[in-house]
């Protein structure tokens, strides 16, 4: 696959969830970004606005096994990875043998996944970081290309289990669904509740993913683009000397090194899907609200004066660019 074929593939695949899912553009588009740079995704907005249709669809058009994990308070990691269990054979001997869970797929859709705990939102920690999952004294392979996409909703947070720092950090990108306009609102009001949208074209296959991923990751990236991902990065920080003024006020904890790997990694994609074979500013300057507003953490002063994160993230941006 050359570059030429990797510009058509992306926007066929976007071009395709489209028929399903009525505006949402940024959020196709990212998700697309987010799944070829080899990241997961975490996606918050309230119930009735299309995510588990979104993840559903891009399994559809990529042709990859899709698994649901629908998560609750009573659920157990061996509920999402397997567990190993007692088989009989034909000739009556006794083994134990490893029923592999619903993790074991390409797309993994962990649905509102601040509703079980602590104990089991950990299950994927070593799934979403390693791509493996340890299980009855062994490590086993998931299957690549591997994407989970969670999904969290922001106004139920009663009897909720927040994710970890520590998790939130292994997510590529944090994506708000907004509610839709006027003009998306009426189309999806028009259409039947429960309507078969129609045989969706498979765009691409599991080995064409991975080599599409493989052409993103050769993208360079000049020494002034990564200079400024470290600019940015380290800004985040209240502590830093490039911190500006609303940084050092609301922020405990900034942004660690992997937000900086992030970075690069999507804005690599980003390029190519905008017919570039360079990392730009632009694609920094997008991608840094994705990246950065689940890793940045409001000290309690921000939190009392509900500072947005979004708001914090184009000062620093805005901080970057005075820098430069």
């Amino acid at each position: 696959m050359d570059i030429d074929e990797f510009v058509d593939k992306a926007r066929q695949i976007e071009a395709e969830i489209a028929k399903v899912m009525v505006g949402q553009k940024q959020i196709i588009r990212h998700s697309l970004i987010a799944l070829l740079a080899g990241g997961n995704v975490l996606l918050e907005g309230v119930p009735g606005l299309g995510k588990t249709m979104l993840v559903k669809t891009l399994s559809q058009v990529l042709s990859l096994e899709f698994k649901r994990i629908q998560f609750t308070p009573d659920l157990m990691p061996a509920d999402i990875v397997g567990t190993s269990i007692i088989s009989e054979d034909a000739e009556g001997r006794r083994a134990f043998q490893f029923q592999a869970g619903p993790v074991f797929a390409n797309i993994v859709l962990a649905d509102e996944i601040n509703r079980a705990t602590p104990k089991t939102q950990s299950a994927l920690l070593e799934a979403m970081q390693e791509r493996t999952v340890t299980a009855g004294g062994k490590t086993r392979n998931l299957p690549d290309p591997f994407f989970v996409l969670a999904t969290q909703n922001p106004l139920e947070m009663e009897g909720t289990y927040p994710l970890p720092e520590a998790q939130t950090d292994r997510f590529l990108f944090k994506l708000l669904v907004e509610f839709p306009g006027e003009e998306e609102l009426a189309a999806i009001i028009s259409r039947d509740m429960g309507s078969d949208p129609g045989d969706l074209e498979r765009i691409a296959s599991g080995e064409e993913v991975l080599a599409m991923q493989d052409i993103a990751a050769g993208v360079p990236v000049a020494e002034r683009v990564n200079q400024r991902i470290v600019k940015l990065i380290l800004a985040s920080h209240p502590d830093s000397s490039y911190a500006p003024e609303m940084i050092k006020k609301y922020v405990r904890y900034g942004a660690s090194p992997r937000a900086g790997q992030a970075l690069i990694a999507s804005s690599r994609v980003r390029a190519l899907i905008e017919g570039r074979y360079n990392v730009a500013f632009a694609d920094i300057e997008e991608l840094a609200y994705p990246v950065l507003r689940h890793r940045i953490i409001l000290n309690f002063e921000g939190e009392a004066e509900g500072i947005k994160i979004d708001d914090l993230i184009g000062e620093l941006l805005a901080a970057i660019e005075d820098e430069r």
